[in-house]
């Protein structure tokens, strides 16, 4: 906690050693280059999309699934290898975040992916690569993903991996496990894998390349490869077996029927040249299925689908990197937010510009998988990339929805309440609300041997809860349908706080996040800020600032809770988080909110941005983090502009 006598002034680099409050030209200044740094980003057709980057899984997997189909571009995979060595570890492994510990499975695929693109196995950093692989238990204990990876390599035996036949397309819906009962990343990246596994797809590896060096014991002999968890967990293990056994016994016509389905289903969601789900690991799987079906290599849809996963390439004068996908829609509407707080008026431009971009991709009546639970509701969301029409998100609708009502700008109602009441039609019975799905609960499911990943589901969380509580309270004063679904859903954020008074961020990086997200929402209510919610959150978020007036937290508070809000430095989005968060508990004139502006500005670069280098978020807590290159561009930018507005108020 700051005290009350520390960092009352400005950054050294902006010259200034008086009160922040009477240097609004400084201030102003610095507002003035993050905004116009900003807009020079802005694309030509009206949107913002930053680079989004993920640990160094998904680049190995491209390596992998060049040498699977047999076309190696030499070049590409050069470069993606310098990006890999770049990223190792000083023991030699491979984390899932920046400063994390390492990870086996993803150490095992950038060891076999380094090793296609040339790497000598006697390489020191391939030796350090390697002891570290050994030391946890060999590549045998690697997840379930890098263990079917392996079958398709024929590293290991197809008993090394859950038995996961396309039959499931023919389960009835009352069935234990059904698609409609898992969250839309996890049948989009499933279904290819029914196919995949069921005939036991074989990688061309033209080259031979092999791992056996990172078994303790030979493949064929590892007795290993299933860890004995749970009752519920052994009870699927026994099922697993029950379904080896009897796979000899399907008839061919319900294989072939079932594998019909697969395709059917893969097809109908290829979504052109963004992909099925628009994701890295289901694009690559739909792409490998469809030729494994029999589609030929010069087909559209096979052509058109290996188009959707160079688009992810990123590719520098000297490395290269695959992104997971694309966030166009999250990055504009951020963008919006913080430039409509910087200047509306002079930024007016800019933001219609945004504005008339996010109405074209706002959807409406297209098929989508949430209709399923929602099928007599109307569209009115919007993707978190380019185009998924299938897999609207639920917390990007929110927050382009807010950014709109917010802006003042003509013609946007009309998109704003179609997406407010496609919100409200989407709450769960707890009244919170899920990424993509309603109700998307059936926790026993991430007991199955397939999902030793934990990630299987999406179930309310109270960041995507209050970016929709944000949404209906901004309107519901005048549009009293919003009320009842506001009311419910304030009473799942208040059910939610933690006991130190913060909340769990299920989309950024950690309780920061998920105690800005609520308290932002918070403001927008008739809620007295002398409320609990308010006053142990801003209670909590003083009580991690940090010696040097910042805020910092790292991905292991979700694998440790007791780290929450902790990080080895600050970083300026995680501040701008908590100044934020502060801000809309009513602690504007609190020395922290000044020390956390102070920090902000002090690390101002010339170019008018940050540097923020660490991991910003989850895609899944503990098993997949990612880099939003866009974080330490706008979230600055709207922390200092929310500050100077705060007092100007006064």
């Amino acid at each position: 906690m700051i005290n009350d006598n520390t960092h009352e002034s400005l950054s050294d680099n902006l010259g200034s050693a008086t009160p922040i409050r009477s240097n609004k030209y400084h201030l102003d200044t610095a507002i003035q280059h993050a905004q116009d740094k900003l807009l020079s980003l802005q694309d030509k057709n009206g949107f913002w999309v930053f680079e989004l980057e993920a640990d160094c899984t998904i680049p190995s997997e491209y390596i992998m699934m060049m040498h699977y189909v047999g076309g190696i571009d030499t070049d590409l995979q050069a470069k993606i290898a310098v990006y890999l060595r770049s990223r190792q570890a000083k023991d030699g492994s491979y984390p899932l975040f920046t400063g994390g510990t390492g990870d086996l499975s993803c150490s095992v695929k950038v060891y076999y992916a380094l090793k296609m693109a040339g790497d000598a196995i006697d390489a020191p950093h391939m030796l350090r690569l390697k002891a570290y692989i050994l030391a946890q238990g060999g590549a045998a204990k690697a997840n379930v993903f890098t263990r079917i990876t392996m079958a398709i390599f024929e590293q290991v035996p197809w008993r090394a991996v859950p038995y996961i036949p396309a039959e499931i397309m023919l389960l009835p819906k009352w069935f234990p496990f059904h698609l409609d009962k898992v969250s839309y990343w996890s049948r989009a990246v499933m279904v290819p894998l029914f196919v995949l596994c069921t005939l036991k797809a074989t990688a061309k590896n033209p080259h031979k390349v092999n791992i056996l060096e990172l078994f303790v014991t030979h493949p064929d002999e590892e007795q290993h490869y299933f860890q004995k968890g749970t009752l519920l967990n052994k009870v699927f293990l026994g099922l697993d077996k029950l379904g080896l056994a009897i796979n000899p016994l399907i008839p061919n016509s319900v294989r072939q029927h079932a594998l019909g389905k697969a395709k059917d289903w893969i097809t109908e969601r290829l979504n052109g040249e963004d992909g099925l789900g628009c994701i890295f690991p289901a694009m690559v799987g739909a792409y490998e299925a469809l030729m494994l079906l029999g589609v030929p290599e010069d087909h559209p849809d096979v052509v058109t689908a290996r188009k959707a996963i160079d688009r992810l390439l990123v590719i520098n004068e000297h490395d290269a990197y695959c992104q997971p996908c694309f966030s166009p829609v999250w990055d504009t509407g951020l963008a919006a937010l913080a430039l409509q707080e910087a200047d509306e008026k002079a930024n007016s431009k800019a933001l219609t510009h945004a504005y008339n971009w996010l109405k074209s991709k706002q959807l409406s009546d297209e098929p989508g998988d949430w209709r399923i639970a929602r099928p007599d509701l109307a569209g009115g969301g919007w993707a978190f990339q380019y185009a998924n029409p299938h897999y609207p998100d639920v917390d990007d609708t929110a927050m382009v929805a807010v950014a709109m009502a917010c802006s003042n700008l003509p013609d946007l109602d009309e998109s704003v309440h179609r997406a407010t009441n496609w919100i409200v039609g989407m709450q769960s019975k707890n009244g919170g609300y899920g990424a993509f799905d309603v109700d998307n609960t059936c926790y026993y499911l991430n007991s199955i041997p397939f999902a030793d990943h934990g990630a299987l589901l999406d179930p309310p969380t109270a960041d995507v809860s209050a970016r929709c509580a944000m949404l209906m309270a901004r309107l519901a004063t005048k549009h009293a349908q919003y009320r009842p679904a506001l009311e419910r859903t304030l009473a799942y954020l208040r059910s939610d706080q933690e006991a130190d008074g913060s909340w769990f961020g299920r989309w950024g990086t950690n309780y920061i996040y998920g105690t800005w997200s609520v308290l932002i929402a918070l403001e927008q209510t008739d809620m007295v800020k002398t409320d609990p919610m308010y006053t142990k959150a801003a209670a909590w978020l003083k009580s991690v600032q940090r010696d040097d007036g910042g805020w910092g937290e790292d991905n292991n508070s979700y694998h440790d809770a007791s780290l929450s809000g902790q990080y080895g430095f600050s970083t300026a989005f995680q501040t701008a988080w908590a100044v934020l968060g502060l801000i809309a508990a009513g602690e504007v004139h609190s020395q922290e909110v000044k020390a956390g502006i102070d920090f902000i500005l002090r690390n101002q670069q010339a170019d008018g941005v940050w540097n923020d280098k660490c991991f910003t978020a989850p895609g899944f807590p503990k098993v997949f983090y990612l880099k939003y290159h866009g974080y330490d561009k706008f979230f600055p930018l709207w922390a200092l502009a929310r500050y100077r507005n705060a007092l100007d108020k006064k």
